[in-house]
Order: C-alpha cells, then structure tokens, then sequence
C-alpha cells in the first residue's frame, strides 16, 4: 500500500540492502493516492529509483495525464468485468430509475423568496428535513419490499448521499422514526449473514430494521471499524455514507445502493461495483439511482471502452506529463515568489500577523492558492529527481505558512457563514414549507459495463481477422454490418438499451462468422491445409461458369496444385515474371480441367480460372518476400 511510504521519503534505504537486490513493490488499489503532486508517489519513487513497480487496480486511472499505465508500464494482465461475471466472481447489475417529482414548485417557491445566490445551494435543499424523510421512507420500504422480494432478510444496502450534511440529516430521521441508529459496536447477539443458507421461510423473530452513519469524522476509527464489521456480520442493515467506502469496501451481503448524488469517472464504476459481489444464489446487485448518472456512467463507459480499445504504444509524450521540466518549475517558483513578495516568509509570527489584517477571502485563497502550488512543486521536483531545485525556496517553512493562511481562511468562512446561516435557513424553511417531496421508481435497466461489449467484439474482430477468405459474400456482409453498428453513432451517444442491442448483433455476427470459418477449415483440409485452393474452390463455386458437382471441382483442382507447387518449387524466380508465370499456368489448367475433367472450357472461362491460380501464387510470393 502506497501509504506505507507516508511522509518519510528514507522509508527504504539503498544501504538496507546488498546492491545486488533487486526491489520489487506490488501495490494494490493504484487508482487512488497516485498524485504527482502528493508526497506518496514522490515518497514511492525516491524510495527506489530502480525497483520494479507492479500496480494493482479494477479501475486503473485513464486520460491524457496521471493515468495508470503512465506511472507503471504497459498493461501486464488484464481480467475483464464480463469475464468476471462468468467465472462467478461478480454479479451484473440493475439500475433503477427513481423521478423526484418536486423540481418546479421547489424552484417557484425559491425564486418568490428572492434567496441570495448561493444561499439556496441544493446541499441546503437535500438535507433539509422535508427533502429527507421521504427519501429515507422511500428507501426503507423499498429495502424492505426487496428483501421480501427476493426471499432473502440477510441482504445489506447503503445510502451514498449528497453530502456529509444529507447524512447525517438521514441518520437523525431514521434514529427519530426507527430509534435504531448504531453509534458504536453492537454487543447483542443478532442474526449473522454468514448463514448463508438462511431463508425468509425459516422461523426467526422479527427485529427493526439498524442503521449507522460512517463519515470521517464521526465517531473514532475504533468506532468506524467496529461498525462495518457488524455491517458485514449482518447485524447493522443500512449505512449512510458520503466519501468513505465507495472505493476498497468488501461485503458479499451488499446487494442494495442508493445512489443520491453523481460519482464521477473511475469513482463512478467503484462504487457501482460495491454491490457486485457474489452472495449466496444472487444474480444481480441493485443500484437505486437518485441523481441521474445515465450520463455520467456513459461517458466513463466511452473512456474505459477507449482504453480497452487502445493499442498501447510509445507513451512518452504522456509519460513526460508526470513531470514538469526545469524551466517550468522555476516559472511556477517565481510566480510565487511574487504572490508572496509583500509578506514575511522568514519570521512565521509576523506571517501570522499579516495575514490575520486581511479580512477579503479572496486575497487570502490567493496565498493559500500560491503556498499549495509550493508544496505540491516540492514532491515533483523529487518525484522527478532534480534534487538541486529544492534550494531554490525554503519548502520545509511552507508546510508552516500553508497551515496559518487555511486557518484563517477556515475563519473567515466560519464567520461569514454565521452571518448568513440564520436568514438562509429561516428563508429556506419557509420556500420548502409547502413543497412535498415524492419519489417514484419509473423504471430499470442493467448497467452493461462496456468490457462487455469489448469482450464480444474483441471475439468478433479475432474470428473475422482467422477468416482465410475475405472476399466471401458472407463474410463481406458480415464486416459491413459491423462497420454500420459503430459508424452510426459514438459510443457516448448510445444508450444502454442501444448497447444491449449491439451486444445481442455482435453476437450474432460473431457466431455467423465462427460458422463460416468452420466451413472454410473443412475446405481447407481437403487441400491439405492451403488456403489458395480454399479460395479458388469457393470462387469457381460462386461463378456461372461451372455447374459441375463441387466433388468433381475438388478433383481437378488437387490436379492442378500438384503440377503448380511442383513447377514453383522447382523454379521459384519465375514468379518475378508474372506473364512467364501465366503462360505456364495455364496450359496446366486447360489440361486438368478440359482432358483429364472434362469441363467444356472457352477461351474467357480458361482464363478466369487461370486469373485464379496465378493472383493467389504470386500473393502468397509476394507476402512471403515482403
């Protein structure tokens, strides 16, 4: 784990070990805490500029900077979620649709309240006690109606919500209503989920639904982990989350989310894959979408189909973004410098008492911006190795200056917030006081993660790309249909309804084509495994001038290669000289198939057939000396 290397950059010392050691780091969960501005990565990489660094992840970082493969090389294994689900690993999953109905009569009676901008922030809105009691109804009836729905009591859910306010405003009404909110570790013995062969038909006392609230900063970690030890037991049924445990959370009893707010990108796809866990004889993991991610989770599925898609080559260009160059560093330095110019970075206490005077929050994000910039150049200018730059400002004194600056911006925030939060709130009450919140399920759909429609047509271009005859209708056919299926829309713009129609075609092409080439690896064989002959047999088939049974073309045909592998063997320059080599041809044609096949030939349909014989030979001799 890359925290291992927290803030002392001599975790690994090169005299620890003999010089004949070769490091090698396995580093699990990649995708975060990778920043080339944090002190981790620079930490990770000053450790030990030559081990070898082997990186883990089910969402690996894409885009043109920090991306995964940037830091650690090329792929060197890749295990797709499809695979996944039929191996039995992991479960596929169904978003429900959720409408609010509220929108306008909310925004009518905002705008007749005249709130200041900003007052009226939807964190306000979404935590307030009228938006949250029906959504914490709608979500307990709904938990419940799918536990009874699916025979299963031991099922978990979790609620991802818009804010660490919304949570806690959730867990209140649920404390108010249900009184049974866990703060710390259960100690009464309740029903487990290790039973995994429990039933809703055996007999077992019935008990209130629990939940807890997990924030970071509710609670100790003592407590925390006590908590989702229980959840994962069994003996809490819901947790009210905001940040924590959407990525690395573990618990095959997991099968319900609620999804209140939009999760971007590769965060996104963790925290739908917390409820994809195989549990029992489940087939799905649910996700109740509250927010509206159809968006947000096709743009992802864009970008990490690209990434799937992606012939991986030479990454300089993007390699090179984890660093920045000398003259860069130097620029960012001095415009520091000069953000800082009117201030006294050497005595810490009169920097203190500078910054106290000003009281415009924007002046003070502006230092606050410019020390950041300072501490984040520190790690890159290690991470890059150009150790003689750190003398260029003093950065062990930033961490110091950075500190005093955010305490006092956290001030006059704090302030100002008191100044407004009476009169918002008051404002704010009376614009929600006739609005009544409704939730309602209009509909579902699974969630088709876009590895699997790479799968399918990752296995359609190899079949196709085995096909030894491309100028087969079928198989021409075949290759435009898929053409169509990609060119006539992007894959952000298809929906997931589209997309499980494109996965149903690809599947039929590929099974298509798969059973063309099985017919072609029958012909093959009658021709002893060569490929020119396969294509001459099925051309002379195709073609109106023999209606002779296909026994009879097969016939004369192995006549014909016999005579042409043996004058080619034996004279391999003639193929240079293409006439020389027709000449030959096609006297050896008219003999096999006219005396010795007795096919009626003419002049137009010898020569076709020679046309035949000669443009595959010399292919293969040019493809050969190429």
């Amino acid at each position: 784990n890359i925290h291992r290397f927290a803030d002392d950059p001599a975790v690994v010392s090169a005299n620890d070990y003999s010089i004949n050691i070769q490091r090698i780091y396995f580093l699990d969960e990649v995708h975060r805490s990778y920043n080339p501005h944090g002190s981790f990565l620079a930490n990770l990489e000053e450790s030990d500029r030559n081990a070898i660094k082997i990186g883990l992840t089910g969402t690996p970082l894409i885009g043109e900077t920090r991306a995964s493969k940037h830091f650690f090389g090329d792929y060197i294994h890749k295990y797709y979620y499809n695979a996944s689900i039929a191996d039995g690993y992991t479960l596929r999953l169904i978003r429900e649709e959720i409408e609010t109905s509220y929108k306008l009569l909310l925004k009518k009676a905002l705008d007749e309240l005249d709130i200041p901008k900003g007052s009226g922030d939807k964190k306000l809105v979404y935590s307030h006690k009228r938006f949250v009691e029906p959504l914490l109804d709608y979500v307990v009836k709904d938990f419940s109606d799918t536990r009874i729905r699916l025979g299963d009591d031991t099922i978990g859910a979790m609620v991802i919500c818009d804010s660490s306010e919304q949570a806690r405003s959730l867990a209140k009404a649920f404390e108010e209503k249900h009184g049974s909110l866990q703060r710390e570790n259960l100690v009464a013995e309740t029903q487990s989920a290790d039973d995994e062969y429990h039933t809703a038909s055996d007999p077992k006392p019935e008990r209130p639904l629990s939940a807890a609230l997990i924030l970071h900063d509710e609670g100790t970690k003592d407590d925390r982990k006590g908590l989702i030890d229980d959840f994962k037991a069994g003996k809490i049924d819901i947790l009210f989350v905001y940040n924590m445990l959407l990525t690395g959370f573990d618990a095959k009893r997991l099968k319900k989310l609620y999804l209140n707010r939009v999760v971007k990108a590769h965060n996104l796809l963790q925290a739908l894959t917390r409820v994809n866990r195989a549990y029992k004889d489940h087939r799905y993991g649910y996700v109740v979408d509250f927010a509206d991610i159809q968006s947000e989770f096709a743009r992802t599925n864009e970008d990490y189909f690209k990434e799937l898609n992606e012939i991986l080559g030479d990454d300089e260009k993007q390699w090179s973004n984890l660093f920045k160059s000398r003259e860069e560093i130097l620029a960012e330095i001095e415009t520091i410098r000069d953000v800082l110019f009117r201030f006294d970075c050497e005595n810490a206490e009169i920097f203190s008492q500078q910054i106290t005077e000003i009281q415009d929050r924007n002046e003070v994000r502006d230092i606050l911006r410019a020390l950041g910039c300072a501490r984040e150049l520190y790690n890159v200018i290690r991470l890059s190795g150009q150790y003689d730059l750190l003398d260029e400002m003093d950065f062990r004194k930033i961490n110091q200056l950075y500190t005093e600056v955010g305490n006092h911006l956290a001030l006059l925030n704090l302030k100002e917030n008191m100044e407004r939060a009476h009169d918002t709130t008051a404002m704010l009450n009376m614009a929600l006081e006739d609005v009544v919140f409704m939730f309602e399920k209009v509909g579902e759909e699974e969630l088709k993660l876009a590895d699997e429609l790479k799968g399918i047509l990752r296995k359609t271009r190899e079949a196709m790309a085995r096909n030894i005859d491309t100028l087969d209708p079928e198989f021409i056919s075949l290759r435009e249909e898929l053409e169509r299926l990609f060119k006539k829309k992007k894959l952000s713009e298809v929906t997931q309804k589209e997309m499980i129609a494109n996965i149903g075609t690809l599947r039929n092409i590929y099974e298509r084509i798969k059973e063309l080439n099985r017919l072609n690896d029958q012909l093959k064989v009658k021709y002893h495994n060569d490929a020119k002959y396969v294509r001459i047999h099925k051309r002379l088939m195709e073609s109106e001038y023999l209606s002779a049974q296909e026994r009879r073309v097969h016939d004369v045909l192995q006549g014909v290669k016999a005579e042409a592998d043996l004058i080619v063997l034996q004279n391999t320059a003639m193929m240079d000289n293409e006439d020389y080599f027709s000449a030959q041809m096609i006297r050896l044609v008219i003999d096999q198939f006219k005396t010795k096949g007795g096919f009626p030939l003419n002049p137009e349909v010898s020569r076709y057939i020679n046309q035949l014989v000669v443009n595959e030979y010399r292919n293969e001799y040019i493809g050969m000396v190429a």
